[in-house]
């Protein structure tokens, strides 16, 4: 089973001037890294600049950075200067993301996400190395780009994955893949993708945790975030291909209808209870160890809010850390 025990950070609630004591309270409870993404909450980076000054004990990747929304360079600088402040400690995760992020909210064209990873990862595996790159990628050309300090240890460049075709060139070309959304009974029908990844190939997920006994509340926050994400159509493709047509056609049809109600209420509880991590700290653990036995080797929780975190403040936050630790 893997030995590392990921966590999504900033956490809710908790300002990031304030996580210091965070980072070092989760690596006490035995968390091995801290991953952080990028919607439209803090940076991908910010957060993990501050865990690397100060918890040297803790792992650090991103899940994931936009191919889009910084340019080729830019991101070769960004994850070159994080790999120099951490050594050895960064992992590079990188994906289309989606067109609200992308083209909603930075403007920016969601065109061919698949060329578009393809072609950034290949750039990056250059960069990071040192290499003056002047290349015409078929979704982007760069001219005679050189990093000024390339990382004594280049990061490790991960992919983030839904269906087959970004699998297969996870497993070609990326040091590993992140995958998302998925319950840990998925885990192998995505891995069955990458059998030609090489040794040491790591599987990141995040896993979303509500950790809560009261499990209706759990369940509305789950119908939400199921209609906020399988909705979109990347995640729509990717659980039809999972074999969910069935169970979310209703919410599929509703929702596309404008019936936002309807769409809630055609998602059964069984399906919340898959996709979403729920129950006292010690079952959500379980249940995140679950996707460690399918083969996910760093799985990475993404906490929720709950009543019980929002009653107790940083006292109970410090302990909700304690019980989800290893």
């Amino acid at each position: 089973m893997s030995m590392r025990w990921g966590m999504t950070v900033p956490l809710s609630g908790v300002p990031l001037a304030e996580h210091a004591a965070v980072f070092r309270g989760l690596a006490d409870a035995g968390f091995t890294d801290v991953w952080s993404s990028e919607v439209n909450g803090t940076d991908a980076f910010t957060p993990l600049t501050l865990a690397a000054a100060w918890e040297s004990r803790l792992k650090l990747g991103t899940a994931i950075t936009p191919v889009f929304t910084r340019g080729p360079g830019l991101l070769a600088m960004t994850a070159a200067a994080l790999a120099e402040t951490a050594p050895g400690r960064f992992q590079f995760g990188i994906g289309a993301s989606s067109p609200v992020v992308v083209g909603d909210w930075n403007a920016v064209d969601f065109t061919e996400p698949f060329a578009r990873s393809r072609d950034v990862l290949r750039f990056l595996k250059s960069a990071l190395a040192g290499e003056t790159i002047d290349e015409q990628y078929p979704s982007f050309t760069v001219r005679r780009f050189r990093l000024e300090r390339p990382p004594a240890v280049p990061p490790q460049l991960l992919l983030a994955a839904l269906r087959p075709q970004m699998l297969r060139l996870a497993a070609a070309e990326a040091d590993g893949v992140i995958l998302n959304w998925l319950s840990a009974t998925d885990v192998a029908t995505a891995l069955a993708e990458t059998k030609e990844a090489g040794p040491g190939f790591e599987v990141a997920a995040r896993i979303f945790v509500i950790p809560t006994e009261d499990a209706d509340y759990a369940r509305a926050v789950g119908r939400r975030m199921i209609t906020s994400y399988l909705t979109v159509p990347a995640y729509a493709a990717f659980h039809r291909w999972l074999g969910r047509s069935e169970i979310l056609d209703p919410m599929w049809l509703a929702w596309k209808a404008g019936d936002r109600k309807g769409a809630l209420a055609a998602i059964p509880d069984s399906l919340v209870d898959e996709l979403i991590v729920h129950g006292t700290p010690d079952e959500c653990r379980t249940r995140v160890e679950a996707y460690a036995r399918a083969g996910v080797t760093v799985p990475v929780m993404a906490l929720m809010p709950t009543p019980e975190l929002e009653r107790g403040g940083a006292a109970a936050l410090g302990e909700l850390i304690t019980a989800l630790g290893r």
